[in-house]
């Protein structure tokens, strides 16, 4: 058996090959690319020929190095990095650090403490895709929040009338407007013809009427800046709504792939995740995504829980005994789950009545949800074991049978 452990850096890695006594074979440093990757296969089969005998180390789950370590048949564990920060103030009180020694270092957590970690256990390629894409499109929703405000905070300082035209600016119609006519002088100038006409262009229910509108909100009295100003910031409004169209049709695109990845034709969990109250197309892929289709990495309901960070943690001393939210966990399934759990509140009269109960109780909104969360994750767990959709009928007659459940 070989221990191989990875400090990893962007643009070249350190690499520690140890034997199953613990003597270092080889230390090396091999470059990010095609070749520098290659040069460490060839060194750790020079050492152990039996890919399925070497046991590989590194500080995360995925990325190029992490698929290619994979692709070669070695068994790879993703290390905490908080754990890793512990195992090197147990070696080197000094607080002494390189790249080197950590190699050597994360090498030896694997000798020492193995079964304390589990090998990564890639999803498959669909729910990797899954994964990719929700990620990417709960990125880009963080974006249009951010460039939507930003947006907002220029047209109170110099297009007050778009606020007034347009309540709902995220709307593609209104950025279009402001793509077109991002200064009020411009916007002022069109006449109701022009708008009527750039709204059935728009595709609008009602063109004449909308035109109507928003001829009213620019010619209604309004703070006005100054020319130069105005002119000034007529460029970043452009860019904004252009920006935030652009994001729009994106994130479209991207929810219908993800609509394909969970129906009927695409992912095998989607139609039992979708089933569940509160789980939209994205919110659904967000949670398969970061929960994966191998099952054996959650044994069981708590096993998932603790992943997600929604079940809590007790530090117990003597007579000392607090109860606090898991900071370990996946934090982007956990925010899902949270997300999730809202959602239900108007979608599940069982969940509607455990919130309250718990608000009712004295917890705050956070917990309160985090319960649930909590509780939901249970459900998910038992569903994907059986393959079922959700059945709020089954699950109530459940609850009144099991009164561990009902709590």
């Amino acid at each position: 058996m070989l221990l191989v452990g990875i400090d990893w850096a962007e643009e070249e890695h350190c690499a520690c090959l140890l034997d199953e006594q613990g003597r270092v074979v080889q230390r090396l440093r091999v470059a990010h690319t095609a070749a520098g990757l290659k040069r460490l296969h060839g060194a750790i089969a020079a050492a152990e020929p039996d890919a399925a005998a070497v046991l590989a180390a590194l500080e995360r789950p995925d990325g190029l190095l992490v698929g290619s370590l994979l692709a070669a048949g070695y068994a790879v564990y993703a290390l905490n990095p908080k754990s890793v920060e512990r195992y090197r103030d147990r070696a080197r009180t000094s607080g002494g650090k390189s790249d080197p020694a950590d190699a050597e270092l994360i090498a030896r957590v694997l000798l020492t403490d193995r079964a304390r970690h589990r090998p990564l256990l890639p999803s498959s390629a669909l729910a990797q895709e899954v994964r990719s894409l929700a990620r990417d499109d709960e990125r880009a929703a963080r974006d249009q929040r951010r460039l939507l405000n930003r947006l907002r905070l220029d047209l109170r300082d110099v297009f007050p009338q778009a606020l007034e035209a347009f309540p709902a600016l995220e709307a593609p119609t209104a950025l279009a407007f402001l793509a077109r006519w991002p200064a009020v002088d411009d916007a002022t100038a069109a006449t109701e013809a022009e708008l009527a006409a750039f709204f059935r262009a728009q595709h609008h229910g009602w063109p004449d009427r909308a035109a109507a509108q928003v001829r009213g909100a620019l010619d209604a009295e309004a703070l006005a800046a100054p020319a130069h100003l105005a002119r000034a910031k007529a460029s970043t409004v452009r860019l904004l709504a252009e920006q935030l169209l652009l994001l729009h049709r994106q994130r479209a695109a991207w929810e219908a792939r993800l609509r394909e990845l969970l129906g009927p034709e695409g992912h095998p969990d989607g139609e039992v995740l979708l089933s569940l109250p509160g789980l939209d197309a994205r919110l659904a892929a967000r949670v398969l995504g970061e929960v994966g289709d191998r099952r054996e990495r959650f044994p069981t309901p708590a096993s998932l829980q603790c992943y997600a960070g929604t079940a809590p943690v007790t530090r117990a001393s003597g007579k000392a005994r607090v109860v606090s939210s898991r900071l370990a966990c996946n934090r982007v399934l956990r925010q899902a789950c949270m997300q999730w759990a809202f959602c239900s509140l108007g979608r599940s009269a069982w969940a509607r009545e455990l919130y309250d109960r718990h608000r009712a109780a004295g917890k705050t909104h956070f917990k309160a949800l985090r319960v649930l969360a909590n509780r939901w994750l249970e459900v998910l767990h038992r569903l994907l074991l059986t393959g079922q959709r959700y059945d709020a009928a089954v699950h109530q007659a459940n609850r009144t049978k099991m009164p561990r459940l009902a709590a």
